[in-house]
């Protein structure tokens, strides 16, 4: 084992090396429908570069994983940037890494907030969804085109993701 990662509290500012937070507590927003709904307006950039790039949006249904989480491989997506928004009010976990001299440097763990999603840039080491508990769908955003938009990288130990004591999940 390569060592014992807990899960901190997702917030913009802990975040902001690694990507941006998707939620509503963002200060740009403003009244649309004829103050009927408001819009939170460019919570994330998405970006999608190489041939023939365009940008998805996807659906995807994220089964549950047993912790401690055994995390053995990241990956990155090197022509685009990759959202995860929840469509339901459960946690999940997000794992990212910053860039070593030979590949990811050291893990971190964050868990959500009920409503909070995430936008990582392209390039962005990162685990893959993981959901907490339940089955949990999500909107993904993310990049089309030609060529792989995906690398992997496998440790050669797994780190061990817990849970913070009293998560409650």
């Amino acid at each position: 084992m390569s060592g014992i990662i807990t899960a901190q509290p997702l917030t913009r500012e802990s975040f902001a090396p690694f990507g941006e937070v998707i939620d509503m507590g963002g200060a740009n927003h403003y009244p649309i429908n004829n103050g009927k709904c408001e819009r939170y307006h460019e919570l994330a950039t998405a970006e999608a570069t190489g041939p023939n790039a365009r940008v998805l949006i996807s659906m995807a249904r994220g089964t549950p994983y047993e912790f401690p989480l055994a995390l053995s491989m990241v990956e990155r997506h090197p022509f685009g940037s990759q959202a995860f928004i929840p469509l339901s009010p459960r946690p999940f976990v997000v794992v990212v890494c910053p860039d070593g001299p030979d590949g990811p440097g050291t893990p971190q763990a964050f868990l959500t907030q009920p409503g909070q999603g995430i936008n990582y840039p392209r390039g962005r080491w990162h685990g893959v969804l993981t959901p907490i508990g339940q089955p949990q769908d999500f909107i993904i955003v993310d990049r089309g085109g030609d060529g792989s938009n995906v690398e992997e990288f496998y440790f050669s130990h797994p780190y061990e993701i817990h849970l913070p004591k009293g998560a409650g999940l």
